[in-house]
């Protein structure tokens, strides 16, 4: 089996509200899967599904190659954007209670929580209540719980939330660490720096369905608009911008008569790269001709918008 995940046509009503119509996903293993979406699109219900603290309606949910059942609930972590730590709690003897609720045995539970305490340079928290902790110190514990039992899949719900910049770049390296030694991860957030940096799958969900989904690479490249970012070394920049913008779509220019650069944002509504390109090279020197390609943010925007104009 090449997926580690799959929903078909899964389905989800609360009274008259339909939170997920017919949503059908492929979730590769050994992949980081972003899923994606404004909020209310349903990506919150799908994750409750997978967890099985929801069931569909309608549809099916297959893990492993299996229908999902309760076993599979061992082979999943989960950590969620609202975290759940009991307060009055110490930490050490908090992590391995939740690590035993696990599966884990006492002795393999404080095993494990050394090595990722000494990891993470948290062995003097262990004694902490978790109402001392800060936020960000908190979720470290949560973190660590939920990939404890080195489960198959792992699901992470705005993971980064909280974070200082340098905590969230560790957390970020250990996701990476567990995709590379074969864990498969779902990936959901808003942040779509994190979306470049970490997932080679996204499926975006709008309005409880399915409107977008694929290898992050082939969506670019399915939203590229022919426009590129240029920039000549030229003598006369202004004649050779008229010129231009009587060939091509200018979408914007600026020309530094100083340093004799002629920076342009252009569009080939119909015409060739490549006749641009000769077309620039016999009339200035070129500095920089680079396609431009749009960022998942982009994407985001343009599909979520996109749908919005034609509901």
């Amino acid at each position: 089996m090449n997926n580690i995940l799959v929903t078909k046509e899964v389905t989800k009503r609360f009274g008259e509200h339909t939170a997920l119509n017919k949503v059908s996903l492929e979730i590769p293993k050994n992949s980081i899967y972003g899923l994606l979406g404004p909020n209310g699109a349903g990506k919150t219900t799908l994750i409750r599904i997978i967890n099985q603290i929801a069931f569909p309606d309608e549809g099916e949910v297959f893990f492993d190659g299996e229908p999902l059942n309760a076993h599979h609930i061992a082979q999943i972590g989960y950590l969620p954007e609202e975290r759940g730590l009991y307060k009055s709690m110490k930490v050490g003897e908090q992590a391995l209670y939740l690590a035993q609720l696990k599966g884990l045995g006492k002795s393999e539970a404080k095993k494990r929580l050394k090595f990722w305490f000494e990891r993470f340079e948290i062995e003097g928290w262990w004694h902490k209540k978790v109402q001392e902790l800060s936020k960000g110190m908190a979720q470290k514990i949560q973190f660590i719980v939920t990939v404890l039992h080195r489960p198959k899949l792992l699901i992470f719900d705005e993971p980064f939330s909280g974070f200082d910049p340098i905590n969230a770049n560790i957390i970020k390296d250990e996701i990476l660490k567990l995709k590379e030694n074969g864990t498969s991860i779902i990936f959901s957030t808003h942040r779509m720096e994190s979306v470049e940096e970490l997932c080679e799958y996204i499926a975006l969900l709008h309005n409880s369905e399915k409107v977008l989904d694929g290898k992050l690479s082939d969506i670019k490249k399915d939203y590229k608009n022919n426009v590129f970012d240029v920039c000549l070394e030229v003598e006369d920049g202004d004649s050779l911008l008229k010129e231009l913008e009587g060939k091509f779509k200018v979408r914007s220019s600026t020309y530094l008569p100083g340093e004799s650069q002629l920076e342009l944002t252009v569009e080939l509504p119909f015409a060739d790269s490549k006749e641009m390109l000769a077309h620039l090279s016999s009339r200035a020197n070129i500095v920089r001709f680079v396609e431009t390609i749009p960022s998942a943010n982009d994407i985001f925007i343009e599909t979520v918008q996109s749908k919005e104009v034609h509901e």
